[in-house]
């Protein structure tokens, strides 16, 4: 099973490394942020199943990174926010920016780790009976199947996880470094052809049913699903 990804954005280094240090021994594959905008950039070219925010940061505040992660990222990933602020309409506020949860400091880490692990399962469960269509192309992740313009394609596991990762995340651009990690469940030593064959292995078999693009490569960075 592979570890899930969260991200912390937290500007107070001692906070950070005990979030840090608890998801770790929890098994979770953790990047650490210290501002809005270090976080804003992680959460453009990397897949997270959640992200824990503190609202006082440096350059880019919590508020506005959550303003910006639902409406010009697109991101839909569960957001914890932590924060001193307790009042009501402060807390209603980020609710309607997009925050899932809200867990006021000072905090117990025993707390915060069971506000996760609820988000997470509940997350997990809305995707293991979704299925997705995109142009000629539906994908059922129950059966771990696809068809385009309805006839199967026979994929090996990793060109399979390659086409759900964008298309349940239709609007992130993947580097190669994204795609490897998360289809081969291993870590990305360096640059190789393996992501490259894979996604030209995967276009032409999508080719013989539909002429249509559907994954489109973003110079300098990674790939993206076709619009």
């Amino acid at each position: 099973m592979s570890q899930q990804r969260i991200l912390i954005i937290e500007d107070d280094e001692h906070i950070n490394n005990i979030i840090y240090d608890v998801l770790r021994k929890e098994n979770f594959l953790c990047t650490q942020a210290y501002s809005g905008s270090e976080g804003k950039m992680h959460a453009a070219h990397h897949v997270y199943e959640l992200i824990i925010l503190d609202l006082m940061l440096p350059g880019l505040s919590g508020e506005a990174f959550m303003y910006e992660l639902r409406t010009e990222l697109k991101c839909e990933t569960p957001v914890i926010v932590l924060s001193a602020k307790e009042k009501l309409d402060h807390k209603l506020n980020l609710f309607d920016l997009g925050a899932d949860d809200y867990v006021t400091k000072p905090f117990e880490v025993e707390e915060l780790l069971a506000r996760i692990n609820v988000h997470l399962k509940r997350n997990s469960k809305t995707e293991s009976v979704s299925q997705y269509r995109h142009k000629n192309l539906f994908l059922d992740s129950g059966t771990m199947s696809i068809k385009v313009n309805n006839a199967a394609l026979n994929l090996t596991r990793q060109e399979y996880k390659i086409i759900e990762l964008l298309v349940k995340n239709p609007t992130r651009v993947f580097t190669k470094q994204d795609l490897y990690e998360l289809a081969w469940d291993d870590l990305y030593i360096g640059e190789d052809k393996t992501i490259t064959v894979h996604i030209s292995n995967i276009r032409n078999k999508i080719k013989r049913h539909d002429k249509e693009a559907y994954i489109d490569t973003v110079w300098g960075i990674g790939f993206r699903l076709s619009t």
